[in-house]
């Protein structure tokens, strides 16, 4: 199925991080934080300005990107869960 974010918003894959911390001990997965880094699996048009024109977004699809702790609503999309979210929420671009 295809999807489409409409306006500003972002369809994110979280990725998840190590299961290990630095000094080798294994974090089970009732200790674990939901990752805050993901990768933009497609994006909107863009917002219009008050004159209807559209305002581009700043990241594309295959961006990886970091977002807030509460950013988001979590969706489930063919079987995968996945997340929407504003381009506001959207923290910062990983290179």
């Amino acid at each position: 199925m295809s999807f489409t974010p409409l306006h500003d918003r972002v369809l994110v894959r979280r990725i998840e991080g190590d299961a290990k911390t630095s000094g080798g001990l294994i974090i089970p997965d009732t200790a674990k934080e939901k990752p805050q880094e993901g990768e933009i699996v497609a994006v909107g048009a863009g917002a219009k300005d008050e004159d209807g024109e559209r305002i581009a977004m700043d990241v594309t699809a295959g961006d990886r990107i970091l977002f807030g702790k509460w950013s988001g609503t979590e969706i489930k999309l063919d079987g995968e869960d996945l997340m929407i979210m504003k381009e506001s929420d959207i923290l910062g671009v990983m290179t």
